[in-house]
């Protein structure tokens, strides 16, 4: 997870490896790496459903260029999840009321 992200995004070499398919966006918008640089190439997104623990969502993540590192969970995952974060131990707490378990 990175609140540094505008964006989650997930490395499209990574997409290519593993021949996820891939959708045009109809609205580009600018994205910002984690170290604050612009993101170059993103025309694209796919749709992924992501579990942590026994949360699971489907999300929409666009398709960047990320070097060594294969997916960012960005701000606007991060304001979309009903939880609560601890910055200081790197944990993330899902409100159950909001957001519930799935198995």
């Amino acid at each position: 997870m990175d609140s540094g992200c505008t964006h989650t995004g997930i490395n499209k070499q990574l997409v290519k490896e593993e021949k996820i398919k891939m959708k045009p966006i109809d609205r580009l918008s600018e994205m910002f790496n984690a170290d604050g640089t612009k993101n170059r190439e993103v025309t694209w997104y796919i749709l992924l459903e992501v579990k942590i623990n026994k949360h699971k969502k489907q999300i929409n993540i666009v398709v960047m260029n990320l070097n060594s590192t294969n997916m960012f969970l960005g701000y606007n995952w991060l304001v979309k999840q009903h939880s609560e974060v601890n910055w200081n131990i790197g944990t993330i707490q899902f409100i159950l009321v909001l957001c519930p378990i799935v198995s």
